[in-house]
This record gives C-alpha cells, structure tokens and sequence, in this order.
C-alpha cells in the first residue's frame, strides 16, 4: 500500500471512529526496496492498535508478542490482559529484553534477511523452470511466503492434495480468507529449509501438478 493510501485509511479511520488493527506480520524480511512505514507510525489520532510476535523471527515456542495501543486504550488493555493471562513470563521477557539491549536481535535479524533472500531467489529460480505453465509465482519483496496462481484450471484443494502424494506441503489460499476468495491460488513457504530442499521441493511439485492435471 503507497504512503498516500495509508494516509487516506487513517484519515478515513479518524473520520469513522474507527479503530485499525495492523498485525506487523514478519516485515522485518524485506529484501528490496526501502521498508514500509507502519500505519501505527503514521498514526496522530490514535485511531490504530498494532500488534507483532517474536515467533517468526525468532522461534514459535517462545510466545512472546507486544502490542502498541493509543494512549486512551492502554489501561483497558492492560486490565484485559490481567485478566485473561495472571502470571506474565518474566523470565522470557528478562531474556529476550537483554537479548535485544545488547544488540544480538539487529544481528540476528539482519543474518536471517540475508539467508530468507537467497532462498527466495533459489525458490524463484526453480519455480521458473519447474512450475513454467503450472503456476504463476508472485514476486514478492519481503516476508516468508508468496503466492502462486495454478494456471491448468485446476482447484488449490485439489493441488494441494496431489503435492501431498509427493511429500510437498502446500496450502490453499482460500484458507485464510473468511470470505469469498481465488480457489486457485496456493499459499508456498520458502523460508523454513535449505536451497537443496527447495530446488526438490519445487520439482516435486511439478511432477504432482502435472500428473494431477492429467486426470482432470
């Protein structure tokens, strides 16, 4: 979204009296381009509640998240809080908060963009020569996944059930719409194995694509 569409929706947000949640989703990996500023950091009319995780960029059993609320929300928040969560882990917070004062989190952040990138480029490399009439791989220039449109009619279900056969774990978009959505377009991981995975992982996916567009 361009810097003025994120101003017309926080406008029309301080207009409507509407509130904005804005999930800060793994945009840390940002591989081209200058970064995104956050609506929140955008926000003077406090019209925007922003939430982020460590689980993605560092590892899913830590469970720490943070939110950043407007200033008039943070005593319902935090009442909230205290009542559905009694015992905080202190601890964990102890840890990851040295964890990030003494500079290892930048480090750590900025290894893991580099490493996400290359397999990026290794996922779009072989996908273009594997996935070529198959699937049309969305370019994209930050974050953990991409998206790919089948392109031989037939159903993500149906796709994701032949990839299955083939020990290739993808999941249909539609999954994580409530509404109306593409019911051909897969959601692919690129981020979480190796660039010799990768290269198999696209390859198997083209034999199970084309062999399952076979049968239709």
């Amino acid at each position: 979204m361009s810097l003025r569409r994120r101003l017309e929706l926080l406008n029309w947000a301080r207009r409507t009296h509407t509130l904005i949640f804005e999930d800060d989703y793994d945009s840390e990996y940002r591989y081209s381009g200058r970064p995104i500023p956050a609506l929140q950091g955008l926000d003077r009319a406090g019209v925007v509640i922003f939430a982020g995780s460590f689980n993605e960029v560092l590892f899913p059993a830590l469970r720490l998240a943070y939110l950043v609320v407007p200033p008039g929300l943070v005593d319902v928040f935090a009442a909230a809080q205290s009542a559905s969560m009694r015992y905080a882990p202190l601890i964990d917070q102890a840890i990851l908060c040295d964890f990030i004062a003494e500079g290892h989190f930048a480090r750590h952040i900025r290894r893991m963009r580099e490493l996400y990138a290359e397999r990026l480029s290794v996922f779009l490399d072989a996908a273009g020569e594997k996935l070529s009439g198959l699937l049309e791989v969305s370019q994209v220039e930050a974050g953990l996944q991409t998206v790919g449109r089948l392109k031989n009619g037939m159903s993500a279900n149906r796709a994701a059930a032949a990839a299955a056969k083939y020990d290739v774990e993808v999941v249909p978009l539609s999954r994580y719409a409530s509404g109306r959505t593409r019911s051909d377009s897969l959601v692919l991981g690129f981020a979480a194995v190796d660039a010799r995975e990768l290269r198999r992982g696209v390859e198997q996916l083209g034999l199970a694509l084309s062999a399952s567009a076979q049968s239709l």
